[in-house]
């Protein structure tokens, strides 16, 4: 089969490193691939949100499947425009990716189906947003409507939180038009876990379990950003696992599915673990970065026919088994980031982390100059370390971590710790 990944992120590596693992894969292609994503695949220079240019070649080469890494190109309906050409993708149409495109329909959503979630309030300015925050109490979350890069949510604990937060949504307009509508939501206190599914509309297939840190530094201080680790398994109950799949993913799809809005590819549920039980933060349409980093190298069967048979319809029947160990990824990232990103720094020491037992290098923000590996984005590598237990992959991504070199690198040192 030849296959085409859309991205060029750390999480598209992941995706072309397992799938030109699968022997039924005869020729693999990324738009637009990066250098790590090169070894495994023949990269072209079309962005991910060029749908048509993406669905005109894919016609040409006559690509049997196409995986759709980011949200974008989902949220725009690359879907749509792949089926109006007879093309088989693995991602949901336009109106189904509206559940990432907009928290506002997701919120709305949820209440619909019953679906538990943060009581929350859609504003439009800063007057209104005052009243919201005033009506609901700290803490509360504001969370721009569209999408934001992962970047779009503030947690506001304290006046001066609030002060900040209205004066970078409002004045600075630091979101865009992603936030002509704001989300003021009432703050979830628990244990946030990342769940996700793959589904053919019908049939719904649970990944493993993983958990993701979005903080930029350790204890979960600093600015949000796109992910900066994650571990699999994470430490979820069977039991609660069971709870989101029954009260969360699977009235969500259903309401979508009864509004027309049939859903295939891979959902990925954001879930705050409460006193109250499992609640709703947020859907995305795609498989999470850098979940998929951690979860990928756990997956004992052929990815390629599992992304196939969602796409196709024929989940039925198909399971997914999961090595008996454990991954943690680490992600490196570039000085100045989440927000002035600092760019063309040489990075070294690849090699001698890929010597670590265990450990696999994905790359995300890199570019050649002059033949040399640079910086080239916000988070540049996803550094993954496999053991037994979850300390034994910590001990090795980190150990992989310390032989990695580039200025201004910025690191979390507490991922997976206290994970057993």
């Amino acid at each position: 089969m030849r296959v085409l990944i859309v991205g060029g992120g750390a999480r598209e590596h992941a995706l072309a490193w397992k799938l030109s693992r699968s022997p039924v894969v005869e020729e693999l292609y990324a738009a637009p691939g990066n250098p790590g994503i090169a070894a495994l695949a023949s990269c072209v220079p079309i962005r991910p949100d060029a749908v048509v240019e993406l669905a005109e070649f894919a016609q040409s080469l006559k690509i049997d499947l196409t995986v759709v890494g980011p949200e974008l190109p989902l949220v725009l309906g690359i879907a749509d425009e792949f089926a109006r050409r007879g093309l088989a993708l693995c991602g949901p149409s336009r109106a189904a990716a509206e559940l990432e495109g907009s928290k506002v329909f997701t919120k709305e959503l949820c209440q619909r189906y019953g679906v538990p979630t943060a009581e929350a309030r859609v504003v439009h300015d800063r007057e209104q947003a005052a009243a919201a925050i005033k009506s609901l109490g700290l803490p509360v979350v504001l969370k721009a409507d569209g999408l934001a890069a992962g970047k779009g949510v503030l947690i506001c604990r304290t006046g001066d939180d609030v002060e900040s937060a209205l004066v970078r949504f409002f004045e600075e307009r630091a979101f865009g038009a992603a936030a002509e509508r704001v989300l003021v939501e009432r703050c979830l206190e628990g244990e946030e876990v990342s769940f996700m599914v793959l589904t053919d509309g019908t049939t719904i297939l649970p990944l493993a379990s993983a958990r993701d840190y979005k903080r930029l530094a350790d204890d979960d201080q600093g600015p949000n950003t796109g992910g900066m680790g994650a571990v699999s398994p994470s430490p979820i109950r069977p039991a609660l696992a069971g709870e989101i799949l029954q009260d969360i993913v699977r009235p969500a799809l259903g309401g979508l599915a009864r509004e027309g809005r049939e859903y295939r590819g891979v959902l990925y549920a954001g879930v705050m673990v409460t006193s109250d039980g499992p609640k709703l933060l947020e859907f995305n349409c795609r498989l999470g970065d850098p979940e998929t980093q951690v979860i990928l190298p756990r997956l004992e069967d052929d990815l390629l026919l599992l992304l196939r048979g969602a796409a196709a319809g024929e989940l039925a029947g198909m399971r997914a088994q999961w090595r008996h160990e454990a991954a943690v990824c680490v992600v490196c990232a570039a000085a100045g980031y989440p927000d002035s990103v600092r760019r063309g720094d040489p990075i070294s020491g690849i090699a001698d982390a890929l010597a670590v037992p265990g450990v696999v290098v994905f790359q995300a923000g890199t570019a050649l100059e002059d033949g040399k590996l640079v910086t080239a984005g916000g988070r540049v590598l996803s550094v993954v370390g496999r053991g037994a237990t979850v300390s034994a992959a910590r001990a090795q991504a980190y150990t992989a971590v310390e032989r990695i070199e580039f200025a201004g690198m910025q690191v979390r040192t507490d991922i997976g710790r206290g994970i057993e």
